[in-house]
C-alpha cells in the first residue's frame, strides 16, 4: 500500500487525476485545493461545473483547518459526509455562493492514510461520465474514465464496492439536518427525487444528484 500512496501523491502534486477506490465507491479524485485539477474532473465526467463535489480530509484536524464548527456525527465511524457552511480552504470551483461545501472524514485505510501523507483534502466523486450507471466494482468503469485519468490506484479492483452513507446538513444555526442514511452513492438520484424542499448549496436536489 505504501508504493501506491507514493506514486497516488506523486500525481496529486503534479495536479493531476487519480482513479482510486474510496470509503463507500471507487472514485475520481484530485487535489481538493488545485482549481484547475477540479476543472479537469468536470470535463472528464461531461458536465458543466456544478460546484457539487465531495471532499475527503483524514481526520478531525483536517477538517477543522476547513470549517470552524464540526458536529459530533461528522466525527461518525461509517461514512459520513456533511453539507459544512463558510467553508474555507479549498478550491473555489468545490463551493456554493455561500461558500458551503460537502466534506466527509475518510474511512478506508487507504483514504486516511493518502490524504494525512499528502497533507491536503482530495476530490471525491464517483467514477463515470455524468447521467451514466455508477460503477459498483473496477470492471465497470469505462475505458474513457481510465483513459482520461494519470493514475489508477492498484488496490481493491476485485471488490464490490457500494458502501453505504449518511449526508447531513449543518443549518445556519449550528442544527444537524438529516437528509439521507444507509444509502449508496450509486442510489443517490433515486433517493433525492423523493426529497422536496431540501437545499443544498442553493441548488436544491443537484448537488447530490450531480456529485455521481
Amino acid at each position: 500500500m505504501q508504493t501506491e500512496i507514493e506514486k497516488t501523491i506523486a500525481v496529486l502534486k503534479n495536479g493531476g487525476l487519480i482513479l482510486y477506490p474510496t470509503d463507500t465507491i471507487w472514485g475520481i479524485g484530485c487535489d481538493a485545493t488545485n482549481t484547475d485539477a477540479v476543472e479537469k474532473i468536470y470535463t472528464i465526467k461531461k458536465r458543466k461545473e456544478s460546484k457539487a463535489l465531495i471532499s475527503l480530509v483524514a481526520n478531525a484536524t483536517q477538517l477543522k483547518q476547513l470549517c470552524s464548527k464540526i458536529p459530533k456525527e461528522g466525527l461518525n465511524e461509517n461514512p459520513t459526509t456533511i453539507i459544512y457552511n463558510q467553508v474555507t480552504g479549498l478550491a473555489n470551483n468545490l463551493l456554493a455562493l455561500n461558500g458551503s461545501a460537502g466534506i466527509r472524514i475518510a474511512q478506508d485505510e487507504f483514504c486516511k492514510e493518502l490524504i494525512k501523507v499528502f497533507g491536503k483534502p482530495i476530490v471525491s466523486t464517483s467514477a463515470n461520465i455524468s447521467g451514466e450507471h455508477s460503477p459498483i466494482n473496477f470492471s465497470e468503469i469505462s475505458e474513457e474514465i481510465k483513459n482520461n485519468v494519470d493514475y489508477i490506484v492498484n488496490l481493491r479492483q476485485n471488490e464490490d464496492m457500494q458502501t453505504p452513507s449518511a449526508i447531513l446538513h449543518v443549518d445556519s444555526d449550528g442544527s444537524i439536518k438529516k437528509i439521507m442514511e444507509n444509502q449508496s452513492e450509486t442510489n443517490l438520484p433515486k433517493v433525492l427525487s423523493n426529497i422536496d424542499g431540501v437545499t443544498f448549496f442553493g441548488a436544491s436536489k443537484r448537488f447530490l444528484q450531480r456529485q455521481i
